[in-house]
């Protein structure tokens, strides 16, 4: 494995990419393996906002670890530049979906037809209670 380590400025801030390059073993993609890219991105450690730390954090996203760690895998070309550009640009997306206001939903009132289901599903419930009779233990 080969880490290389560098900061990247995504818009306005810096940020401390660490860059696992896993090394071919042979066999017919060996070029694309070796150009393999894990792109791994500390957002504790990170210059963004309070704001978008937390909230990445609370993402509900694969890529990203229990700890704070995002870790974007890009393989899908043949350079390691063309892996590290797609990677960063996955990077960049998240960030910017961690940005965006989270909608409200507004509450809405139960409809006639679905207050009479519900009520009928809780007679129902009482009518096989009632079937079932009293438990014994012997």
């Amino acid at each position: 494995m080969l880490h290389i380590s560098n900061n990247v400025t995504l818009g306005d801030w810096e940020v401390e990419i660490s860059q696992i390059r896993a090394q071919g073993a042979g066999g017919q993609n060996v070029n694309k393996v070796a150009s393999a890219v894990h792109l791994r991105f500390d957002i504790q450690r990170s210059s963004l906002p309070r704001l978008y730390k937390d909230r990445l954090l609370r993402m509900s996203d694969q890529r990203i670890s229990k700890d704070g760690v995002i870790i974007i895998k890009a393989q899908r070309f043949r350079t390691l530049e063309q892996n590290r550009e797609d990677a960063l640009e996955r990077l960049r997306e998240l960030i910017q979906e961690a940005g965006r206001p989270v909608k409200k939903r507004k509450p809405t009132r139960p409809t006639l037809a679905s207050k009479r289901r519900r009520l009928e599903k809780k007679i129902q419930r009482g009518r096989t209670k009632a079937l079932r009779g009293p438990v014994r233990s012997d």
